[in-house]
């Protein structure tokens, strides 16, 4: 067996008895540090230690081939009418989705952007408006032609009054003329307005009344629009309410419509205002816009690949004057991806603050065109969107987000002026992961930090007491 002493041998703390050390009050006070040293580095570990670290990589972009880009909007526009706003997607792929609905909801607004009414519906129109297969050239104008001066009079004259509105360089309004004279000249004999007065068609040309067209928020030739007397009111904020026809424009669909008006009139008063205006024609009719603007709002689904989102005037049976459309908007709201609750934003923003500052860079941001700009202005956004992944240390993904950066343009163009947004997806992706600590390595650093303190208030210690001494000595005339 090993004997103690030889076990004693290999002790690497001995002790000094304690007869043979000495109390110094430098050596008091150099203790009193170093245990402050120690207590604060140590904190200062501890803090490092739970802190959450992360790591930023810039990797190829992981989605697979058939994922779709979110993309949510919610963007006013305080000269588009409802009526003919258009959501449009299109890509290099091929892709070509117009006027989509299904996900995409539009409300009038007045031209401060405040809302007039509840949402407007585009309702269901045909593919193809008919129109008569034969033209009468000789035929005898029937409807009555109105301007600033009259329109009001005859609008509070007659029970129902309707309003082709047109344009003369308009070709639906040319294909459309014949058919609408015609129908006029029969309603007349019908219902004669000096004897009858039930209803009266009437026409608006808007290249000499422009006022009055803008007024009633005409922005698409021809528009039709169905005034009833006692009806048409202002609201709070003075806006129409009146009906459109979006229904065929052959003579005989016109003069059954009318028949249909006239049919719903009350029978015992032909100077009466129509109280009830429902049930008449189904599709055919629809309430026209209440205001001249549109916010429109929702998403689209579309392809991780470069395209474009539209928003535009477009109709299959109207005429638009280019040089009088204004794309000015207001960006309400857009982002791409899943949206984000702001909870979880607000969490990780905690371990990153940096993150989710350019998901939604063109909210709140305005896009005015003040005639100052000239006509024909169409207004472009090129959008470069770039994903980003968190994932915590156990490798779950806490949020995906796509953020971007836009560059803004206005461009003078021959076509009808749209507001464009030109998206462009990068191929890579930032992938930000959390760090693990190690415990071991937290231990390791706080033994370093105690020995390494120890030891350095050891050597100061030795300094000072020898120091010390020697001054001593020096004061004594003491030689060495």
């Amino acid at each position: 067996m090993i004997s103690a002493t030889k076990l004693k041998s290999v002790d690497f703390y001995r002790k000094i008895p304690r007869d043979l050390t000495e109390a110094s009050l430098s050596g008091a006070g150099l203790s009193i540090v170093a245990a402050l040293a120690m207590m604060f580095l140590f904190g200062m570990e501890l803090s490092n230690y739970l802190a959450v670290s992360t790591s930023t990589a810039v990797i190829v972009d992981k989605s697979s081939d058939g994922d779709y880009l979110r993309i949510d909007f919610n963007i006013s526009f305080p000269a588009l009418s409802c009526e003919f706003a258009s959501v449009d997607v299109s890509d290099v792929l091929g892709t070509n989705r117009l006027n989509i609905t299904k996900t995409v909801r539009k409300f009038s607004i007045d031209s401060n952007l405040r809302p007039t009414g509840a949402e407007f519906h585009s309702g269901t129109v045909s593919n193809a408006v008919k129109h008569d297969d034969e033209v009468d050239e000789e035929s005898v104008e029937g409807s009555s032609s109105l301007a600033t001066h009259n329109f009001d009079k005859y609008v509070h004259q007659f029970p129902v009054t309707v309003v082709n509105f047109y344009a003369p360089w308009c070709s639906w309004c040319q294909r459309l003329k014949p058919s609408w004279e015609k129908a006029a000249k029969i309603m007349k004999e019908r219902y004669d307005p000096e004897m009858d007065g039930r209803i009266l068609l009437a026409k608006v040309d808007c290249t000499q009344e422009g006022d009055l067209c803008r007024r009633n928020h005409i922005q698409g030739y021809p528009s039709i629009r169905i005034f009833r007397k006692g009806s048409d009111v202002r609201s709070e904020h003075g806006h129409h309410d009146h009906e459109s026809y979006y229904g065929d424009r052959d003579t005989e669909s016109l003069v059954k419509f009318m028949e249909e008006l006239v049919a719903s009139l009350p029978t015992e008063s032909q100077k009466l205002a129509l109280e009830d205006k429902s049930n008449a024609t189904g599709n055919a009719k629809r309430p026209a816009p209440s205001a001249g603007g549109c916010r429109v709002e929702g998403y689209v689904r579309v392809k991780k690949v470069p395209g474009n989102l539209i928003i535009s005037a477009r109709s299959d049976a109207h005429s638009f004057d280019a040089s009088q459309m204004n794309m000015s908007h207001v960006i309400n709201y857009l982002s791409f991806g899943k949206k984000v609750t702001p909870r979880a934003m607000s969490d990780v923003k905690v371990l990153i603050p940096y993150i989710g500052s350019s998901h939604d860079r063109l909210s709140g941001r305005s896009f005015i065109n003040n005639r100052d700009l000239g006509a024909n202005v169409t207004i472009e956004h090129y959008i470069q969107i770039v994903k980003t992944e968190v994932m915590n240390r156990n490798g779950y993904k806490l949020i995906e987000e796509y953020e971007y950066t836009a560059h803004s343009n206005v461009a003078h163009s021959l076509d009808i002026p749209v507001a464009k947004f030109h998206l462009e997806l990068s191929p890579m992706q930032v992938l930000i992961t959390e760090n693990q600590k190690s415990f071991s390595h937290f231990i390791t650093n706080v033994c370093a930090i105690i020995g390494g303190v120890f030891t350095v208030a050891g050597i100061v210690d030795a300094i000072l007491h020898n120091t010390i001494r020697i001054m001593k000595k020096v004061e004594l005339g003491k030689n060495f």
